[in-house]
């Protein structure tokens, strides 16, 4: 990903000072970055295959800074970053990262690391460490933190608050708290602003909100982002089959799944496979086979566009104006499919329609269909009229109520269909849906020529 035009003098600063070995003004510069922005130069220089001075750059960091610098690289750049350390100083930048992002950086190194690292952790970070990791990817529990202020019923307020300040050096918010039993089961929880303006002696059950929302280990990150957007939460906690408090998901990392699928989303509405990494970082070969496979498909499907036209040669050889109208018929039909598909996509993407819903959006997307392909039509038949006379811009007024309805309507259902066939309904966007149409368009469009014409 090119660097931001804004850090270029910081990055162009940081060099000079590496390549003279001017310490003093590495350490007068890099505080005036963010860590984020740091990582983006940094990642900027592996890139570039300049590990050298990315891992000299990283030696100049506070332990706690170097942490977080690496907190924000891909998981490519970070193995590349972990592969250059020693095993110390690899165990002490997981002892500084918060509990979510060691367990994205110790996923992605290797077996033998892996098992290196652990046994030389203490015995409750090893654990730890080997719970969160073990959680599929894509579910709630392999994107919570085990970081939260925790407090147990019957706490008064003052030692509540006691409680609060040891444990927020540590917590990946403090703004909510969350309050469990002595089993660990969570039995509420409260903001910290209750907790501050609260009488002393006043307990936590007292104020605590006992109607959570929360979520399963296994519950689909996707779902655990709507629940923090719908309730705008600034985290949700997630429990284990005995109710037990295991961890949260922040509001951040609920932002980062919500860019992740809307991402992944609009790759394949255009009949792209997920990659696994961004467009400028992903390999060539990587980026051929993600495009290739449906490409080649659409191709075929486009061959029945043209047995059509072959199929209705005679009607094609008495009105050869006909054709002018072809692109202009399919194309509409196609843009209308489109737009349709994708509605009901995002729909069902945000939750806002399901398949219970199928019957009444029909009906709407009829109305709304037909009346766009009345208002094209009337668009186009003038254009018809002077074209090629009154007969064949009635067929071509008529073709394109039929189609747009056509396509309109078959991209609202498309959606539906691939899910209740267990694939995504994404990839009913865009190509697909065009492909369908324009096989379709050319069968009712010459299908109603052939009809008409040869009847008038």
């Amino acid at each position: 990903m090119p660097l931001d035009e804004s850090l270029m003098p910081h990055k162009t600063a940081l060099l000079s000072a590496l390549e003279a070995n001017d310490r003093a003004r590495l350490d007068a510069q890099l505080p005036e970055l963010r860590s984020a922005d740091i990582a983006e130069i940094l990642q900027e220089l592996l890139e570039d295959d300049d590990v050298l001075r990315g891992r000299a750059l990283l030696a100049c960091l506070p332990l706690e800074r170097r942490a977080s610098v690496i907190g924000h690289l891909h998981a490519e750049e970070q193995l590349v970053i972990a592969e250059a350390m020693g095993d110390d100083v690899l165990l002490a930048v997981l002892e500084e990262m918060g509990a979510d992002e060691r367990t994205d950086l110790f996923k992605v190194l290797g077996e033998d690391r892996r098992e290196a690292l652990l046994r030389r952790m203490a015995r409750q970070e090893r654990e730890e460490l080997k719970r969160l990791a073990s959680y599929e990817e894509g579910t709630a529990g392999a994107l919570m933190t085990s970081d939260y202020v925790a407090i147990p019923t019957g706490m008064t307020v003052s030692r509540a608050m006691m409680r609060v300040r040891q444990t927020a050096p540590d917590a990946e918010t403090v703004y909510q708290l969350y309050v469990i039993d002595p089993e660990g089961c969570l039995a509420g929880t409260m903001s910290l602003r209750q907790l501050m303006v609260a009488r002393p002696g006043a307990r936590v059950d007292e104020l605590m909100i006992r109607d959570v929302i929360h979520a399963a280990v296994d519950t689909p990150q996707e779902e655990v982002a709507r629940l923090v957007a719908r309730y705008d939460l600034l985290a949700v906690p997630v429990v284990d089959e005995t109710r037990r408090l295991v961890g949260i998901v922040t509001h951040d990392d609920a932002m980062d799944v919500v860019e992740s699928e809307a991402t992944e989303d609009i790759h394949k509405g255009m009949s792209i496979g997920q990659l696994e990494d961004g467009v400028s970082r992903v390999p060539l070969a990587s980026l051929y086979r993600k495009r290739v496979t449906w490409l080649v498909l659409l191709v075929f499907g486009n061959l029945f566009s043209g047995a059509g036209i072959a199929y209705f040669e005679d009607t094609i050889a008495a009105q050869v104006a006909l054709v002018f109208f072809l692109p202009l018929l399919i194309g509409s039909g196609g843009n209308a499919g489109a737009q349709a598909a994708t509605l009901m996509v995002r729909g069902m993407a945000t939750g806002d329609v399901g398949v219970k819903d199928w019957g009444k959006l029909l009906g709407r997307e009829l109305l709304v269909a037909g009346s766009l392909g009345l208002t094209m039509a009337l668009a186009v038949a003038p254009i018809g009229v002077i074209r090629a006379g009154e007969a064949v811009a009635l067929v071509v007024a008529v073709s394109m109520i039929a189609i747009v309805l056509f396509g309109s309507l078959l991209g609202m259902c498309l959606p539906f269909v691939l899910d209740r066939l267990g694939w995504d309904p994404a990839t009913a966007s865009a190509p697909l849906v065009t492909t369908l149409i324009d096989a379709s368009g050319v069968l009712i469009y010459f299908g109603f020529a052939t009809l008409m014409l040869s009847a008038g």
